[in-house]
């Protein structure tokens, strides 16, 4: 066991009862709030969209709830920790690109679906294949980012129990997994929706107090801090400076170019994200929810600094990476580090941050297994294969086992993941959903000669190269952080394939329309322009 491992572990041993009340108290509760949301899903609608009762604030909290993921809180802190100011890219990547979704998507969105993405493109385009491609490129899309919540838990949950097998590790991916099959289930969109917002609470709530006491170290002199920390990376001042991660070679400043470009236009894209503009009684709510958003989520991504370079300027690199070879463990390592590392305080923070961090993880899940199997459930099985005449029940009942399969896979993928840096996994996630989703979207909503062929070669032409170029890169194979690091089939020398496959996307979708011999019907894009503005016959 290394060093950190076992640092960590001592201290978890000799405080074992607190952490598991801790983990414990928070699954207790959130199953509770579930039990009770799950009492009040009566219909498809509250199943979906939990009956469209949430105000703006309580959205736009659950929508950051939901954003603020592992990758967030572990991954970030994890990168900045040990690469400096190119780990920071991550927080502004993941910020700005909320711009986006206020600009272009949140309102015309919400006006024109009733809960998934699938309805969007649907209104005006041949409804089987387009849902069909929908309900493929959401799933798709989750399970790439359920693999990085899936690694971010057991990398936590390793680390406190002290569990350093392979075969422990799976076990607590498998738990989570259970965990977030059963709150889906149960609850649906109401009782996902509480768990985020309170979720969102805790997570603030413990990074105002991290980034307090890191502060209060430093005299609150924030130069001394990126001076300690670039002295103690043993980098100096190259790690306050871009290019330590992605300006060695040509090939790592175009990794970081298309590493922007996915985090900038994913966001929009996110089936999980998307489907919470519809959680809101009408479109001027979902545009104030994704302005309280942006508020919580800016604030949040500003104390990330505090995260990272505190963890770098406190903790040594050696052991941030012997905890963790991609640096996860750094924030719950910082937290322990603050409170004194042989203190039972030390202990209490470095729990209560776990807890933090983990109910982070159960959430987050709950809400991208919501997203997938809402879209199995009412765009593949309610409309493709029982062609518009399922029931409401038995569209929800379809959204359960859906959830169960979704998970299963989720769980499976997680635990080849465990060992990556759980920020470079959601960037791919990202880049997924900006190649596949994004351009469909946009030009379904702003395009009048879109067609059904552009929309299915926009989806699939995005999805599949998107997906190719992950499989045959660094990720996957070739690298000793790979999924599987004793072989090597990447021939494609990026870690992210955005540079590449968002363009490809939004070029499949223009050469589809093109080429195809359909007649778009201008009727329904001006009813759906006029319905998308205005929210005229919104649901």
């Amino acid at each position: 066991m290394s060093p950190a491992m076992t640092l960590a572990a001592n201290e978890a041993s000799e405080h074992r009862p607190l952490i598991i009340t801790l983990f414990a108290c928070f699954v207790v509760a959130t199953l509770f709030i579930t039990v009770w949301a799950g009492r009040q899903t009566k219909d498809a609608a509250d199943f979906y969209a939990g009956g469209r009762s949430f105000s703006a604030f309580q959205n736009g909290l659950a929508v950051s709830g939901d954003y603020m993921s592992a990758a967030s809180f572990l991954g970030i802190a994890g990168a900045i920790a040990l690469f400096g100011y190119d780990g920071f890219l991550y927080s502004i990547g993941f910020l700005v690109a909320w711009l986006v979704a206020l600009l272009l998507v949140a309102e015309p969105l919400r006006n024109s679906g009733r809960y998934t993405m699938g309805d969007v493109l649907a209104y005006r385009m041949r409804q089987r294949p387009v849902r069909t491609a929908a309900g493929t490129s959401t799933i798709v899309v989750s399970i790439f980012y359920l693999l990085a919540q899936m690694a971010g838990a057991g990398v936590l949950v390793s680390l406190l129990l002290g569990i350093t097998s392979d075969a422990g590790k799976i076990l607590i991916v498998g738990l989570v997994g259970v965990l977030m099959i059963v709150y889906v289930s149960i609850g649906g969109m109401k009782g996902t929706t509480w768990v985020q917002m309170v979720k969102a609470v805790l997570l603030i709530g413990g990074t105002i107090l991290i980034t307090f006491l890191v502060l209060l170290k430093f005299n609150f002199n924030i130069s001394d801090l990126l001076g300690k920390a670039a002295e103690n990376s043993g980098k100096g001042a190259a790690f306050l400076e871009p290019g330590l991660q992605y300006g060695a070679t040509g090939t790592s400043k175009l990794d970081f170019i298309s590493l922007g470009i996915a985090l900038v236009l994913g966001t929009a894209g996110l089936p999980h994200i998307l489907i919470r503009f519809y959680t809101v009684p009408n479109a001027k709510a979902a545009r104030k929810s994704v302005n309280w958003a942006i508020g919580i989520i800016g604030g949040f991504y500003l104390m990330t600094i505090a995260l990272g370079f505190g963890a770098a300027a406190l903790i040594s690199q050696d052991e941030i990476i012997a905890s963790n070879p991609s640096g996860n463990t750094a924030a719950p390592l910082l937290a322990l580090h603050l409170g004194g590392v042989d203190s039972a305080w030390g202990a209490i923070l470095l729990a209560t941050i776990s807890a933090v961090a983990f109910a982070t993880i159960l959430a987050v899940v709950a809400g991208l297994t919501l997203a997938s199997s809402s879209s199995f459930a009412h765009d593949i099985y309610a409309n493709v294969i029982r062609k518009g005449q399922a029931t409401e029940k038995e569209e929800v009942r379809a959204a359960r086992l859906a959830t169960i399969g979704i998970g299963a896979v989720s769980i499976l993928l997680g635990a080849l993941a465990r060992d990556l840096n759980v920020a470079g996994l959601v960037a791919l996630a990202f880049a997924v959903a900006a190649s596949a989703n994004l351009p469909t979207i946009l030009y379904s909503l702003f395009w009048k000669r879109f067609t059904t062929q552009g929309a299915l070669w926009s989806i699939y032409g995005g999805l599949i190269v998107a997906v190719g170029l992950v499989l045959f890169s660094p990720v996957v194979s070739g690298d000793p952080k790979a999924m599987f690091p004793d072989v090597d089939f990447a021939w494609f020398p990026l870690k992210n394939p955005g540079i590449i496959s968002i363009p490809f996307g939004f070029l499949m979708g223009w050469l589809g329309t093109v080429l195809s011999k359909e007649e778009p019907d201008a009727g329904k894009y001006a009813e759906l322009e006029v319905r998308s503005l205005t929210g005229t016959g919104a649901h």
